[in-house]
């Protein structure tokens, strides 16, 4: 069975299978904000789907953060440090993509085990 969260014409916001929690793209509410609130606002929202899919941050299983600008890295590194747990860091990659609004600096997606 799939169960699917927050569906849209387009997209759901999660889909959840076979014990696995998969997140669509999560961006900031307030594109004015810099790299490093951006970043926290994502985190936020990641840690709200994850709480709805019965889950959190120390099973995220893999970890894909889009930067509009790698001159970011540092900033959203910053956020992330924050964040992450100790101890259950998760398998990453960053790379810079073009998103979907002008004003969005980042974008991050993850898998965790539920």
């Amino acid at each position: 069975m799939i169960q699917r969260f927050d569906v849209g014409p387009r997209l759901s916001e999660m889909a959840v299978h076979n014990g696995v929690a998969y997140l669509a793209g999560q961006v900031p509410e307030d594109g004015s904000l810099d790299i490093v609130g951006q970043t926290r606002e994502v985190l936020q929202a990641i840690d709200a789907l994850l709480a709805r899919a019965g889950t959190d941050k120390s099973r995220i299983l893999q970890a894909i953060v889009y930067l509009a600008d790698m001159a970011d890295f540092q900033g959203m590194n910053q956020a992330w440090d924050e964040w992450v747990a100790p101890g259950d860091a998760p398998p990453r990659a960053t790379v810079e993509a073009r998103l979907a609004r002008p004003e969005w600096k980042v974008e991050i997606v993850v898998t965790a085990a539920v």
